[in-house]
């Protein structure tokens, strides 16, 4: 499983309804608020031949509220 974190900017006051919506479809494996350029930082598993890109577009933009994305894909855990 490879490991990468998504920084979420959500539309004004919604950022307690995305991370609801991330939790209820269980895809994330966590799921935080932060302070800063960005509401939400999220981490997720995906399978090896999985395509990074499209999980996001399908299963993160489609979410109402959600206004950016900031990817960080990651290479080795230390």
């Amino acid at each position: 499983m490879t490991p990468f974190f998504v920084q979420i900017k959500t539309e004004l006051g919604k950022a307690y309804d995305v991370a609801t919506a991330l939790a209820d479809t269980e895809i994330a494996s966590e799921i935080y608020s932060t302070a800063g350029g960005y509401d939400l930082l999220v981490k997720f598993y995906l399978k090896e031949d999985q395509d990074v890109g499209h999980f996001i577009n399908e299963k993160v933009h489609s979410i109402p509220g959600v206004k950016d994305t900031y990817t960080i894909v990651t290479y080795r855990a230390f």
